[in-house]
Order: C-alpha cells, then sequence, then structure tokens
C-alpha cells in the first residue's frame, strides 16, 4: 500500500519524513533489525536471528507496496533511517478481515522525540483508510514509556500473557495485548 510521504516535525523540531519503505531499503533495514534488537529487551528477536538476505527483505517490501492493506513506513532524519512502524492484516480469513496488528520500533537514540508517535498516528490513518475497525499490538508488559505512548492513542489492555518471552540468561517477560477501535 502507498502512503504518504509526510513531512513533520518531531519534539526537537527536526524535520522527519514519514513513507513508504521501498526494496532499496533492503540493506538498511536488514541493519536496523539487528541494531534495534540488540538495543533493548523489548523486541521478539535476538540479533543473530535475523537472518534474512537483502534479496527476501527487498521481495518482502515489494509485496507490502503492492498490497492493499499492508505496509511498512519508515521515518527518516536528514536523510537517515531512524524507526520504522508497519501494519499487517491479522490474518487472511475473511473473519479477521476487520482486525489488524501494528509493529514499531526506533533505534535507541531517536526515543522519546515523539518519532514513534507520528508513525503510529501514520499507520493508524492508514489502517482507518482501508477499512481496519480494530488495531492490536502487543507489548513486553516492563515497556513502560512505549505502553503509555499506546494508552494516549487509545489502545486497552485486554490480556497479559506471562512468561511470554524467554531471554537468555533465564530470565521472562510478560507481553500485555492491546487493542484500539478504529
Amino acid at each position: 500500500m502507498r502512503y504518504g510521504p509526510l513531512t513533520v516535525r518531531d519534539r526537537t523540531g527536526e524535520e522527519i519524513v514519514i513513507r513508504n519503505a521501498e526494496p532499496q531499503d533492503a540493506d538498511d533495514l536488514l541493519r536496523y533489525l539487528k541494531v534495534t534488537s540488540a538495543e533493548t529487551p523489548f523486541l521478539v528477536r535476538e540479533p543473530e536471528e535475523i537472518t534474512l538476505t537483502a534479496e527476501e527483505e527487498r521481495a518482502f517490501l515489494g509485496k507490502l507496496l503492492a498490497s492493499e492493506r499492508e505496509l511498512m513506513l519508515v521515518a527518516c532524519a536528514d536523510g537517515r533511517h531512524v524507526g520504522n512502524c508497519s501494519l499487517m492484516r491479522a490474518g487472511p480469513q475473511l473473519r479477521y478481515r476487520h482486525r489488524c496488528s501494528v509493529g514499531i520500533a526506533l533505534y535507541r537514540e531517536f526515543w522519546g522525540r515523539g518519532i514513534g508517535r507520528l508513525l503510529m498516528e501514520a499507520v493508524l490513518d492508514a489502517a482507518r483508510r482501508v477499512g481496519y475497525e480494530q488495531a492490536e499490538l502487543e507489548a513486553v508488559s516492563g515497556n513502560v514509556r512505549a505502553i503509555a505512548l499506546y494508552e494516549s492513542l487509545g489502545f486497552e489492555t485486554y490480556g497479559t500473557l506471562p512468561r511470554n518471552m524467554k531471554y537468555k540468561d533465564g530470565s521472562y517477560a510478560d507481553n500485555v495485548w492491546m487493542m484500539k477501535r478504529l
């Protein structure tokens, strides 16, 4: 799906461009996945689990651009990719057609600048435009800043999955499941 581009300003006043992820972004996105996975315990993968090739990532991004109801947006500051947000259908079944899931991550150095909010607002706008009625996400229960953002956007917690993730050190994290009616 095509969306934007949008030019907005973050909390620091820096210009942020929000645009579709394009196949030529594949290398940047793969590097981003590895770095952000290492920067935070709040994502589902360890860095070494990022095994996609650039060719596979390009094909995935091309598929999203051709999709009528799925997309990935990237945020760029001064031409540099700083984060992304995705919108995916909940499933291929007709009974799930009203539901979508969203996911977001930013490089740690860009946390707290309002870029996550800008990306989420854009993705939720796109979701409404294509007829989704319900947006869903999951968050590690200890990710209080992200949960506060989601709540401020109208998401509500509707469940918790205890011990959803197990870390290399043997510790666990619960996940909260959140939903927003669009």
